[in-house]
Order: structure tokens, then sequence, then C-alpha cells
């Protein structure tokens, strides 16, 4: 299938490792122009090599700490200088942060929403006008499944990324009628480098249990079986960003999981249609136990006067 990707100018943050780098790999095999920003160069640079060699697209490396909003105005300079345009962000710049709510200061409240929130809000504050310019583009904000339901101990992660969801949903409110499509894929159980790194922590003190054996072990959580791999995410990163998908916003995504819940929302730009847990689906249509009525129901006061005032109702 052909995505409408080629020549597109994509942005991933976070895109040195994990799903980030999945994504710019998958969006880079359809033809679009990779860039890619995290803090360590030398990470950065390995995973530009790798998608060169995966793909043999283009790829633009820029180190770039996106809580720095100097560092940002770099980067959006350097990516215009070098392409004239952007078409498409993907904010994916995060690390796995989360503890009881007692035990977070607020320097580490504030350190998780400048790299989760307020970058993402930065980079589509400076993407959004050149893509009013080109007639369009596509934003797609990585968030979590803990910002729909936070467990214990999930925190200030879940906080963050529920602020995500949020912002996903109100900007694509906003964007729409400037053909700007702004998506949210919130992750599940994916194998990523902020896994293996406490794979490691764990193994030195003292566990012994082999990578594979600790993802296995992961993997009976979710009803699939197993872990979700990068490159699934990174494919469905990809489709939200092509032509492919040109009607799907606001919408939220959960990725490794048939999964982890019995159903997600996803509305559909200019329709009233949204698939709703084991009732069917709301503004009429079939769902899972037959149609759902699209009327008003008659049960209560208002309900009442419903009838009263001849409005259809349910036998």
């Amino acid at each position: 299938m052909d995505l409408g990707l080629k020549d597109k100018v994509a942005l991933v943050t976070g895109g040195s490792e994990g799903i980030g780098l999945a994504a710019a790999r998958s969006m880079a095999a359809e033809g679009a122009k990779a860039v890619i920003c995290a803090r360590r160069s030398d990470v950065l640079e390995w995973a530009a090599a790798e998608i060169r060699s995966a793909t043999g697209g283009e790829v633009l490396a820029i180190p770039t700490d996106v809580r720095e909003p100097d560092q940002l105005d770099e980067l959006f300079d350097r990516i215009l200088a070098t392409y004239g345009r952007i078409d498409v962000l993907v904010n994916n710049a995060g690390t796995s942060a989360a503890s009881h709510f007692e035990s977070v200061t607020d320097d580490a409240w504030q350190a998780d929403l400048d790299l989760k929130l307020f970058a993402a809000i930065r980079c589509s504050r400076m993407a959004i006008p050149h893509m009013k310019a080109q007639g369009g583009g596509r934003i797609i904000n990585v968030t979590n499944l803990s910002g729909k339901a936070p467990r214990a101990m999930s925190m200030p992660t879940s906080v963050s990324r529920a602020a995500g969801i949020a912002l996903t949903k109100a900007m694509s409110k906003d964007l729409a009628s400037d053909n700007i499509l702004v998506n949210t894929v919130c992750i599940g159980l994916i194998k990523s480098g902020q896994h293996e790194r406490r794979w490691e922590s764990q193994r030195e003190d003292g566990g012994g249990t082999s990578l594979d054996d600790w993802y296995a072990e992961m993997g009976q959580r979710v009803p699939l079986g197993r872990v979700g791999e990068r490159h699934e995410a990174g494919d469905v990163i990809a489709f939200l960003a092509s032509e492919c998908a040109p009607a799907t916003s606001p919408a939220w995504r959960s990725t490794s999981t048939a999964a982890r819940q019995r159903s997600f929302r996803v509305q559909v730009r200019g329709s009233r249609s949204v698939t709703r847990r084991r009732t069917g689906l709301a503004g009429g249509g079939r769902g899972p136990r037959g149609p759902a009525p699209s009327w008003p129901r008659p049960w209560g006061r208002r309900g009442a006067a419903r009838r009263g005032r001849g409005v259809p109702c349910p036998p």
C-alpha cells in the first residue's frame, strides 16, 4: 500500500530508539524525509545510520533537548533551512516515571510535564503555521494507556499522559478546519529501551532471567499473550501520518493489544459515530447487541416531557 508519504518531511522527537525510531523507520520506508531528534548525539547518529541502512531513505539527525525552548527554535530553524517545510510531527519524547503520589516531588512533576506535555505543546505551536501555509499536516502525540486508566504507583506519567490525550482532542477540534489532523497513539506494553534498561537494572540486582524470558513473563498480562513489537507501534504512527487516514481526527488508538482494553474510542471527523463498550454505536449504527437507537430514551422527567411532545421513543 502506498501511504502517500513520499517526500513528506516528518519530525519525530525521541527518535533515537524504541517507538520513535520505529516510527521514523516506517515513514522513511514510505519515502518520507525523516528528521529525528534526541538528547544523546551518539545514539542519535547510530539511529540515523540504522534507518538509512534499512530503508535507503533520507534522514536528518539533530541533537535536541525538547525541554529547552531555545533548542527547539534551533531544531525548527534547521528543518526549515534544509527542507523549507514540515508535514508530519510525531511528539514521542518521553521516559518512564512511575511512583507513589507522596514520593513525587515538585521537581519531578515539573520535569515530567516539561518533557511529555510542554515539549508537545511547543513543537506543535512551531509546526502549525507552516502546516497551515502548506494546506494541512499531521500531528501524532504518543501517549500511554495509563492516561486513560491510571493504576497505583503510576505518577507522574499517568497525569502527564492524560494531559496529552486531552491536548490531542482539543487540538484536533481547533485545527481540523485547516486540514491538520491530530491523533494520539496510546501505547500499551511494547518492547522498548526503557523496559530493557529496567531489565538490566534488575539483573544487576541479582535477577538471572534472560531478556526474552522477562518479556514473556510481562506478556502473560496481555490477552494476546505477548508484548508488542516496536515496529507495530511505528506502523500505526506511519498510517496516521499518511494520506490513507484522511478522516481520523480526533481519535485515539491503543496498541500492543487487542489487548488490554475491551474496546477503544474512535471518533471520525464529521461523524457522530463512536464505538462504545458493549452497547453499540451512539447516534445510530449496529453494535455487538444489534442496532443502537438514535432517538432519545424516554426514561425520567425529561423523557416523559419528550413523549408528551410527540418525540419518538423506543418500543
